[in-house]
């Protein structure tokens, strides 16, 4: 079968895409989702991908909530997530983080990872998470325009995704809140994909990832396909790659991902807490995962 793998095409992606260009189409094809894991969450439920590669915590989140989407089927980036805290690009009351305190913050989609990091960046600021407010803006394009319009104070989106508009001057960055979690996993609708054809697919990733993170390519290849792509400026390339790391075995998640990653989204109010041990099953497919 022919794997339809929802992604977001930023530089994290870069091993995916060199994949994709190996695969030509012949056991998967890419189905991009602009709006992020909100939206692949969404598309996983609606029939329209059967793989999700996708942030940890709205992942975690969503199943958490009892969605059946999906399960964890394995990990692709093991680094934390750089989140920036940006505001209009016009001098403004929003000056630093402690700023936007009972202030409406942009995301892109509810559930999606720029909704529950404002949770956790609530949750540092000592702020009561029962009193946050969003506004939905679907996209990058419509969060800088919410921004700078003025009915939103804030948003928050991966550092280097949004620096090239913040350099425009479209932007200011303001902060940033590292996520506390491993940053990217990778979901799998429990029936659609079989898993035997989803291990090759994880196996054959793993094999892009690790080519793509070794120290031989980190110090030329990866820098240049990154700057190709995606049109980044060296130095922005550089800092992202010494700093992002990726798993040896795609198919492989530390359970204690998952449980310490719950423990936050409890403590900031994103989840319930569980009654009784968290179950694994629950969580993950275990047809297809090795949980470590």
């Amino acid at each position: 079968m022919v794997l339809r793998i929802g992604y977001v095409r930023e530089h994290f992606c870069s091993p995916l895409l060199q994949f994709e260009a190996e695969d030509k189409g012949s056991t998967f094809t890419l189905v991009e989702c602009p709006s992020g894991t909100g939206q692949l969450i969404s598309r996983l439920t609606n029939d329209e991908i059967d793989i999700a590669i996708a942030l940890t915590d709205p992942l975690i989140a969503g199943i958490a909530k009892g969605s059946e989407a999906y399960k964890l089927v394995g990990s692709y980036v093991t680094s934390p997530l750089r989140w920036a805290v940006i505001t209009g690009q016009k001098p403004s009351a929003y000056n630093q983080i402690s700023d936007l305190q009972g202030s409406t913050i942009g995301i892109s989609r509810n559930g999606s990872g720029s909704q529950t990091m404002a949770y956790v960046m609530a949750l540092q600021q000592r702020w009561p998470t029962s009193e946050l407010k969003f506004q939905v803006n679907n996209d990058i394009r419509g969060l800088i325009n919410s921004v700078n319009d003025g009915t939103t104070s804030a948003f928050m989106w991966e550092w280097f995704t949004t620096k090239p508009f913040a350099d425009a001057g479209e932007c200011r960055f303001i902060g940033q809140v590292p996520t506390p979690w491993p940053s990217w996993l990778i979901a799998a609708h429990p029936t659609r994909g079989e898993p035997a054809a989803v291990r090759t697919f994880l196996n054959n990733l793993s094999h892009h990832v690790r080519a793509f993170a070794s120290k031989e390519a980190r110090a030329g290849p990866s820098v240049k396909f990154v700057m190709d792509t995606f049109g980044y400026p060296e130095t922005d390339v550089k800092e992202w790659l010494d700093a992002v790391e990726y798993p040896e075995d795609c198919a492989t998640i530390p359970w204690n991902v998952i449980t310490d990653t719950l423990g936050v989204l409890q403590q900031a109010g994103v989840v319930a807490p569980p009654e009784g041990a968290v179950k694994q099953d629950l969580f993950v497919n275990p047809d297809v995962v090795t949980l470590v």
